[in-house]
């Protein structure tokens, strides 16, 4: 049932089967006229289920939108439910109509949601910003059944949320504030709606008397809230937070910004903790350790130590969480404190004024020294006079002698007033100097009852002098021969004598002193004077060297002295190399004299240079010293720029010592720049990289200047944007392009002269493609090249590689084609070529440097043309009143490009008639002609034409031909796809449809059951189906038909029909065996026709019984004598379902328009009639008014033929130009996208459907192609 015009003829059958089945039933008891009243009674219910009983629904809303509120970016949904069928609907938003379009174009987050069949078009918007903030109406367009409808307008208004708050000052940030002074901050929150309120906390208390100001924001709904508040810090807001929040309904929780108060304020007063009872009472040499502490304030207080008036330079440190400044003063008590006033200070940066805290130090010390005055060394039986002296003390010492254990009593005592508030003590005594008190002590002692737990004294030690006895030198044997560096002691020994001896060693009459200083080599070392017992010793230890050569050491003591004598062996002490000039050159002759100052033994002279040995001359003697011996000798070299740095060796041997000592010339030749032979003179770089010219010279002096010149132009020494030379002269290049390739010129130069070199950078750069020739073209069995030139660098053997884009990859195999290359052009050769090798061939170059270069070429295979022969469009129907339209669709393949002609019943068609019109199209290989004849009449246009496509290498045509609307054809290739013991799956081919829409329907039977069942199959278009419902281990018949609106194809056709068995069941099936098949679409509920139906039926039969008994009882005998034998009788049973099938067919306005089927297999849809859409693949007249080549990705350069443009589209909507297979309708990949352009090409046609949708059928069936 589709709308109030329903389709009874399946349900009619099914009612008459089912009362023929009661008549033929096992109740035999009936009468015959029973039984006639039950067919009357069925043949009531037929007449009643072909009356059509008209449903009208009241046109009105049933959902109206409401005002709503959301927050930006939300999804909203505006109701819409309406009642008006065939009415359009759509929204308007502010006054503007979106259209009746459910995608509403121009709108991406907008859409119409809901099931259109129920009325339901509800407008959908995601995502919803500030411009959806509008009022919304809902319109029904005017129909056949009403007026338009409006419904009230509504407001969807989008709350916009406060992003940010800008505190001034700046959020996050910590401010720096006075307390007690009065400060402004703001607070602004942007583009909002509705505007923000804003709020004040400081410490966590709400601030009063804000000042808001509210302004229009940057566009228009929006606001911007501006807050003002007046705060005065207390000290006790330091480090606590001042924040503004934000509050909006579009917003889940307020928005909050913050600073931080840094309050300043003054500490307290300091306090000093002196560690003792006694305020100020220390006494010197005491660590005295004084704390400061100012407690508050902020910053923390700054502590300052005085010292009678004076800074003293004092750390202090802060703690912060208590907010306490310490500082601690640490001095060692001096006597010169005594007296000091110690002061502590403390303030910040805003404190009016400083507070002190100060101590007055009251210091005890004793005497710092005691000094005794006079000599205590004299000769025996003198006297001598002392002074014992101290210093200042507080308070004062009193002073005593002693000599050993003896006190002496002093001759006189002095008390005189001190430094720092103490006195001075002072003791005279005069003491006789004997022999035995030498080396008593003498000592002066102070005491006194402040210093009970101290002695101060001071001690001398009698000297009482008188002479020695004896002197003698013990060590080596005097003359005695030995090597320099030999380590010799020699000790001096004497016996008596006070003060003790000084014995003193001389060397050649020259004292003895130790080296200085006293880090060099100690060659040596002079012993202090020892004593043991009465005898005293000094040792003199020498380590020999050749000053000490045959020198006389002494030792003296006194008037009395003793001597020896060394002899030392030495190599030579200086080895000198003397040369006639300094400044050397290439070819100039070089004198070396080698001298050996002094040696002892004589030693030998000889030369090498670089270990070879050289000839030299003996050269006149000299003078030695250290009483040695003195050597020389020379050579003579001629000098080249190789000699520089070289190095020549005199060496001097001695035999007897068996030791060498050399010294070496460093040859300096100066000579101008000259390159090496490790000078690189061949670089490589890739393009866009660094490059390195390195530079191997030798000059001396070395190079004042390295020059590069490149092309003639001279490169900066100071560098450049991409360029710089090094300090050893390399030139680094970066960013290097392939105009740097080439050679570069270096000049070296220094004060002797230059030199040039040529080092060639060769640039490799990725490979780019310069000439291909596209498109190439061949005859079918011709041979072509290819050829594909490229700019690379390197250029090497094998970097050409070509590729087939095709997405069949068995088509890709390039192994029949030749691939050749030579220097910097590529070749693929083809050979007979075939149409399988046309399509596009990419060129790839990869000479190692990325990215290769890829290049696209088509390779054109010319042929003769190839005209498609399907057999649904060897036939085109349309109505012959001389108002219908028919096209006429001639498809073929062939390059060059085709011209088409038509003729009728082979008579040339003159083109030039109003009524004939040709539209040609040319893609690529395929080329289609599409013949619309006007007002077709059936006279003169019920007839053959042939079209025939032709080009320069040959011809083809096929023959169409145009007749009046019948009924379709039956259905092609009826076959079984799958069988269950349940269900069976049928699959089928379209036949011509007879130039209406037509639709499927199935009969089936069960052999050894009576009756038929019926089926139709849904989508209509569908050519595959699964019938369900089927008992297991069961003999089926099968019949498949095809109608429109002129009728059904018929059961006559052996194609139609099938036999089938479903399979058992290993187990009892669980499903009932009366189920019928499930593929009915649910249809909506109707009037309940059928109960009363059945009610008058049985008021007919309670009237009827009598009369019909008889005449049922008969037909029942009858139907036992012919049994199953009835179903044998297929010819006469389907002519007479067919006819009876024809009758029962809905009867709407026949159409006029011509069409086709398509015999391209396609997948069934099971999906509400409703919302069924058939969609076909466009045929390449569509894609030419529709979408034309806009969609390719790849622009080839030039045409193919001057009369079409882009013959050839992107890899990825390419099929197979040529196949040499059978071609199909539909060869073509075309792209996949819902086809919405309702007949676009010929308007004129469009109105001949009616009240038909013209989107709801395939392009095919819209009038324009057959």
């Amino acid at each position: 049932m589709k709308g109030p015009q329903t389709d009874c003829g399946p349900c009619r059958w099914q009612i008459m089967d089912m009362v023929a089945a009661m008549v033929r039933g096992p109740g035999t008891a009936l009468k015959t006229p029973t039984r006639a009243s039950l067919l009357f009674m069925g043949l009531l219910i037929t007449g009643l289920t072909q009356s059509r009983i008209p449903a009208s629904v009241p046109r009105g809303f049933w959902a109206l939108p409401e005002n709503l509120t959301v927050v930006e970016g939300a999804t909203v949904e505006l109701k819409c439910g309406v009642s008006a069928p065939g009415s359009v609907v759509q929204w308007a938003k502010d006054g503007l109509l979106l259209g009746p379009n459910p995608g509403i174009p121009g709108f991406p987050r907008y859409h119409m949601e809901g099931d259109p069949a129920r009325g339901e078009f509800h407008l959908h918007i995601e995502a919803c910003d500030l411009s959806d903030d509008a009022e919304y109406e809902c319109q029904v367009g005017r129909s056949e059944t009403g007026p338009e409808l409006v419904s009230p307008r509504v407001s969807l208004s989008i709350l916009v949320p406060p992003k940010v708050l800008q505190l001034t000052p700046e959020a996050g940030t910590t401010v720096t504030w006075v307390a007690g002074q009065e400060y402004m901050v703001s607070c602004i929150s942007g583009d909002a709606k509705p505007a923000s309120d804003i709020t004040f906390l400081q410490s966590g208390q709400a601030v009063p008397s804000i000042s808001v100001d509210v302004s229009e924001g940057s566009q228009e709904k929006l606001f911007i809230t501006e807050a003002k508040v007046s705060v005065t810090p207390q000290s006790s807001d330091n480090g606590q937070l001042l924040v503004c929040v934000g509050s909006s309904p579009a917003l889940v929780s307020p928005i909050k910004a913050s600073i931080t108060m840094n309050v300043l304020f003054p500490p307290g007063p300091p306090i000093i903790e002196w560690p003792g009872l006694n305020e100020g009472l220390v006494r010197a040499g005491q660590n005295l350790e004084l704390p400061c502490t100012a407690r508050g304030g902020n910053p923390p207080a700054t502590l300052q130590w005085l010292k009678n008036g004076q800074p003293v330079p004092i750390a202090w440190g802060t703690e912060h969480v208590h907010a306490t400044a310490r500082s601690v003063l640490t001095m060692t008590v001096r006597p010169e404190d005594h007296g000091a006033q110690i002061s502590c200070e403390a303030y910040n940066s805003v404190s009016a004024g400083t507070q002190e805290r100060s101590i007055t130090l009251q210091v005890t010390f004793p005497p710092s020294a005691i000094t005794i005055l006079g000599s205590v060394s004299q000769s025996e039986n003198k006297n001598v006079t002392l002074c014992c002296l101290t210093k200042s003390s507080r308070p004062k010492v009193l002073l005593r002698w002693w000599l050993g254990g003896r006190q002496l009593q002093p001759t006189e005592e002095t008390v005189m007033d001190g430094l720092h508030g103490g006195q001075i003590s002072m003791s005279n005594l005069t003491l006789l100097m004997r022999r035995e008190d030498n080396g008593l002590t003498l000592t002066c002692e102070a005491f006194s009852e402040a210093f009970t737990k101290e002695t101060f004294k001071k001690s001398l030690t009698l000297n009482v002098k008188y002479p020695a006895q004896k002197l003698w030198i013990e060590g080596p044997q005097e003359g005695q021969h030995f090597r320099t560096g030999t380590r010799v002691r020699l000790v001096c020994l004497a016996i008596g004598g006070n003060p003790d001896p000084s014995l003193i060693w001389f060397k050649d009459a020259r004292t003895v002193m130790e080296p200085r200083p006293p880090q060099e080599p100690r060659r040596v070392q002079l012993g202090n004077l020892e004593k043991s017992g009465s005898t005293f010793s000094r040792e003199l230890v020498l380590v020999l060297g050749p000053p000490d050569n045959k020198a006389k050491f002494s030792c003296k003591a006194g008037q009395l002295s003793a001597s020896t004598q060394i002899v030392v062996l030495f190599p030579p002490t200086n080895l000198t190399i003397l040369a006639n000039t300094s400044a050397l050159r290439p070819g100039d002759a070089l004198n070396l004299t080698c001298v050996s100052v002094s040696s002892n033994p004589p030693v030998n002279l000889s030369w090498d240079k670089e270990g070879k040995k050289l000839e030299d001359v003996a050269a006149p003697p000299q003078s030695a010293p250290f009483k040695g011996s003195a050597a020389s000798r020379s050579v003579f070299l001629r000098v080249s720029s190789r000699d520089h740095g070289h190095r020549v060796t005199c060496r001097a041997h001695s035999a007897e010592l068996r030791e060498t000592v050399s010294s070496s010339y460093r040859i300096n030749v100066l000579y101008p720049p000259e390159f090496l032979g490790e000078q690189v003179l061949m670089v490589t770089a890739v393009e866009q990289g660094e490059a390195l010219l390195p530079v191997s010279v030798s000059a001396n002096p070395v190079p004042e200047a390295f020059n590069w010149t490149f092309r003639g132009y001279r490169l900066s020494p100071a560098g450049g944007p991409r360029h710089r030379i090094l300090s050893n002269g390399a030139l680094q290049l970066w960013n290097v392009t392939r105009s740097d390739d080439g050679l570069y010129q270096l000049h070296c130069q220094n004060s002797e002269g230059t030199a040039e070199a040529l080092v060639r950078l060769s640039v490799h750069y990725a490979p780019t493609i310069r000439a291909l020739q596209d498109p190439t073209e061949v005859d079918v069995g011709g041979s072509v090249d290819i050829v594909c030139t490229a700019d690379a660098n390197p250029i090497l053997p094998n970097m050409f590689n070509w590729e087939k884009l095709e997405e069949d990859e068995e088509d890709q195999s390039l192994d029949d084609m030749e691939k050749m290359s030579k220097g910097s052009t590529g070749r693929l050769r083809i050979r007979h070529a075939t149409l399988v090798q046309a399509g596009a061939y990419q060129c790839i170059v990869d000479n190692g440097v990325a990215p290769p270069a890829r290049g696209l070429v088509r390779l054109v295979v010319r042929f003769a043309p190839q005209v498609e022969h399907p057999a649904p469009l060897t036939k085109v129907a349309a109505a012959g009143d001389s108002t219908s339209s028919a096209t006429l669709h001639c498809r073929a393949r062939g390059v060059p490009n085709i011209v088409f002609t038509w003729t009728k019943n082979g008579v040339p068609l003159d083109l030039q008639d109003p009524r004939y019109t040709e539209h040609t199209y040319h893609q690529g290989g395929v080329h289609s002609s599409l013949l619309t004849i006007a007002n077709v009449s059936a006279a003169q246009d019920y007839a053959l034409f042939t079209c025939t496509a032709t080009n320069s290498l040959g011809s083809d045509h096929t023959n169409i031909q145009l007749v009046s609307i019948s009924r379709p054809d039956p259905p092609l290739g009826l076959k079984v796809v799958s069988l269950t013991p349940h269900s069976v799956g049928l699959e089928w081919k379209h036949g011509f449809d007879g130039g209406l829409p037509q639709k499927f329907h199935i009969r089936y039977e069960a052999l050894e059951t009576p009756g038929f069942l019926y089926v139709d199959v849904l989508p209509p278009q569908a050519t595959t189906f699964t019938l369900t419902g089927l008992q297991p281990s069961t003999r089926y018949r099968v019949w498949l038909l095809a109608s429109n609106a002129m009728g059904d194809s018929g059961l006559t056709d052996k194609q139609i029909q099938l036999s089938i068995t479903t399979p058992g069941l290993d187990q009892p099936s669980g499903e009932p065996y009366d189920q019928l098949p499930t593929e009915q679409p649910g249809e909506p509920p109707g009037l309940p026709l059928l109960p009363v139906m059945c009610a008058v039926g049985g008021l007919l039969l309670l009237s009827n019984i009598s009369c019909v008994g008889g005449f049922l009882w008969w037909r029942r005998l009858r139907h036992l004598t012919e049994g199953i034998s009835e179903k044998s009788e297929a010819g006469l049973e389907e002519d007479r379902v067919r006819n009876e099938y024809e009758e029962s067919q809905w009867t709407g306005d026949q159409d006029t328009r011509s069409s086709t089927v398509s015999t391209t297999e396609t997948e069934p849809h099971l999906h509400p009639l409703r919302d069924f859409r058939p969609q076909l693949p466009p045929t390449l007249e569509e894609m030419a008014y529709t979408r034309g080549l806009e969609e390719e990705d790849v622009a080839f350069p030039g045409h193919l033929y001057d009369e079409v443009e882009r013959v050839y589209g992107p890899p990825g909507a390419w099929g197979p130009l040529y196949d040499e297979v059978q071609m199909g309708p539909y060869d073509v990949c075309w792209p996949g996208d819902k086809y919405n352009d309702p007949g676009r090409i010929y308007d004129q046609v469009a109105g001949d459907w009616g009240t038909m949708a013209s989107d709801s059928l395939p392009f095919e069936l819209r009038g324009d192609l057959v």
